[in-house]
């Protein structure tokens, strides 16, 4: 199997996670601030940070890129994180975001849904990262949760479909849209069913019977929950989606739950 067909993931925490392929190091939503601490999130809505990241940022090395689903809740960027980003080659976020990012490093690129941009080195394969569709809440809730973004990875040689990371979001249409249009090999899912008191029912990310309907969608080749642990406003955990996919064995047999801060190789 050659190095286009593999996939190093390290889940560094929460939403973060380095991936090495094809030369290139990549690091998704950079959460690296201590244990302990009450984050508000606005109108009312608030968590508190329970574990701290397997690895430091002095511990990572190099990153070329990172991924960047939204720069302005702090269970996605926290402050360690935000200084964190000029050690970066290149930032690729929403709009919104790279405008407040501006001057974070000298390659800040901002994509709306569907657009695409190309990361390329001597050396390395050539790397297209295309932003995907996310809806962080209920219906009309974008004003108040702000814009964010999934992103699907293709590079020359994946023979059973992208690498996609579906972002904070709910299943609505324009998440569907991901399995009308591609085909994923590995899918990267933002799970934890987050609600807070002050909205009830109201959610804000994949829960596990989504996560199962999505699966069920998508049919990737690998399925990998991670941002389910680490914080209180989060309402469901391993368990929970585990129990879930029960009642789809086929699919279960896909999960790979990854040992936070230990490498793990996937096929691609």
């Amino acid at each position: 199997m050659d190095s286009s067909e593999t996939v190093r993931i390290t889940h560094v925490g929460g939403p973060t996670a380095l991936i090495e392929v094809g030369g290139w190091r990549l690091l998704t939503d950079p959460t690296f601030d201590a244990p302990g601490r009450r984050y508000n999130f606005g109108w009312g809505t608030s968590s508190r940070k329970l574990a701290g990241p397997a690895l430091g940022p002095e511990e990572l090395g190099a990153i070329d890129a990172v991924l960047l689903s939204h720069d302005h809740h702090e269970d996605n960027l926290d402050a360690a994180g935000r200084a964190f980003l000029p050690r970066a080659g290149t930032i690729v976020t929403t709009q919104p975001g790279a405008r407040r990012l501006a001057g974070a490093t000298g390659d800040v690129r901002g994509l709306a849904p569907w657009e695409t941009t190309r990361l390329e080195a001597e050396g390395k394969l050539p790397l297209e990262i295309t932003a995907t569709p996310c809806r962080h809440g209920p219906p009309l809730s974008k004003p108040i949760v702000g814009d964010v973004i999934g992103f699907a990875l293709k590079w020359e040689g994946q023979p059973h479909g992208v690498f996609w990371i579906s972002g904070d979001t709910v299943l609505y249409d324009g998440v569907k849209q991901v399995a009308e249009r591609l085909d994923v090999g590995t899918a990267i899912l933002h799970l934890g069913g987050v609600r807070f008191p002050v909205t009830g029912p109201l959610r804000y990310t994949l829960n596990a019977s989504e996560a199962v309907e999505l699966s069920q969608l998508l049919q990737p080749r690998t399925i990998v929950p991670i941002h389910y642990e680490g914080w209180s406003h989060f309402r469901e955990g391993r368990a929970v989606v585990e129990e879930a996919f029960t009642t789809q064995p086929a699919l279960a047999a896909k999960i790979r739950w990854l040992e936070i801060g230990e490498p793990t190789e996937l096929a691609q």
